[in-house]
């Protein structure tokens, strides 16, 4: 047993999503949202330094230390396994741990709208997940890989740092591969993936304007593509794969996007009320790019965006405004929780309890 195993298992008994260790600092566990301390007694360089090095390894502790960051995922036992993330911070060593199940959701569990399932059963073109750093992009994704999985022949390549969750081969074939260990980078990682006999690739993260180019390109030749990126609505997204382009390439990309696209699936993490039992809720954006918004994104009119989704709710599109309503009507969260995550502020301001009126 590692001796970081010890905070671990405290996470687990909790039902933390995150560990923070900082040298200097007590350590502290996120739950439920919230950052709580563990212990009083602060972590010593030399209590860091140990439990670091023993879980990352020699090769990868002296890169660290060469580099000041490091990424990687550690496996405690069969049944919990972490993304860890080590940086060189004002007081010294550093690290951040977040729990990856190792058994997957399905999306009904996950309590994804059921029109997300349909993206899985296309044979090209671009689907996005998006959302804040810890919305369940991660989690949401590897629910509709498994879905693939289980009902389709296809062979899925995921490029990612860390590999979070771990598939194993159903009816397709899986190929997980890590960066920078079995490629130098994502862009490399997605050219490679063109040569593979791959019929869908899952990007980690679209994070710069060449894997963001690649994918778009392999969207186009016939891929299915599904990426992630920090946005938390269908129009902010479309509008960010757009932007990273200099601005006398930004029409042909309109136009390669336009006619690419499939969907964007925009998530957001509500803390649910006690009375609803506690812990977190996803609510989602869809859009299901359907003529109108081809027409739209060509355009570059990305405001109009809203009026698809609104009015695009028999095909099962919902805009995240509407979602956040749907379970602050239900009791599920409260009317402070629904006005902090909304874009339209307005509309749920008169819910506000008086303390909060000053929001």
């Amino acid at each position: 047993m590692a001796y970081i195993d010890q905070f671990f298992e405290v996470l687990i008994a909790e039902g933390a999503s995150d560990l923070h260790l900082g040298q200097g600092q007590s350590p502290k566990i996120r739950r439920h949202g919230e950052v709580v301390a563990i212990r009083e007694e602060v972590l010593s360089h030399d209590e860091m330094a140990f439990m670091m090095s023993e879980i990352s390894g020699a090769d990868r502790w002296e890169k660290y230390l060469a580099g000041g960051d490091l990424d990687f995922a550690y496996e405690m036992d069969e049944h919990s396994r972490f993304r860890c993330n080590f940086l060189k911070q004002t007081h010294g060593f550093g690290c951040v741990f977040r729990l990856i199940p190792t058994k997957i959701m399905t999306l009904e569990q996950l309590g994804i709208p059921a029109v997300v399932k349909e993206f899985g059963h296309l044979r090209g073109g671009l689907v996005l997940v998006t959302g804040p750093t810890g919305s369940g992009k991660s989690t949401t994704l590897a629910a509709l890989i498994d879905y693939i999985n289980e009902n389709f022949t296809r062979h899925i390549i995921t490029v990612e740092e860390p590999i979070e969750f771990v598939h194993n081969n159903k009816r397709s074939i899986i190929t997980q591969r890590e960066v920078p260990e079995n490629s130098i980078s994502f862009p490399q990682g997605l050219k490679a993936a063109l040569r593979e006999d791959s019929d869908i690739v899952l990007v980690g993260e679209m994070r710069d304007l060449e894997t963001i180019q690649l994918a778009l390109t392999a969207a186009e030749t016939g891929l299915l593509v599904f990426g992630t990126l920090h946005t938390n609505n269908a129009r902010k997204t479309v509008d960010r794969m757009i932007d990273v382009f200099p601005s006398d390439q930004q029409s042909q990309v309109r136009t390669m996007l336009a006619s690419s696209l499939r969907g964007v699936v925009a998530q957001l993490l509500l803390k649910k009320t006690p009375e609803a039992g506690g812990g977190r809720i996803a609510v989602n954006e869809i859009l299901v790019v359907n003529s109108a918004a081809s027409a739209i994104i060509r355009e570059g009119a990305t405001q109009k965006l809203q009026d698809v989704i609104v009015g695009g709710k028999g095909q099962g599109m919902q805009f995240m405004d509407d979602a956040i309503w749907s379970v602050m009507q239900q009791g599920i969260v409260t009317p402070h929780e629904a006005y902090m995550k909304a874009i339209d502020k307005n509309r749920f301001r008169v819910f506000l309890p008086p303390e909060d009126s000053g929001l």
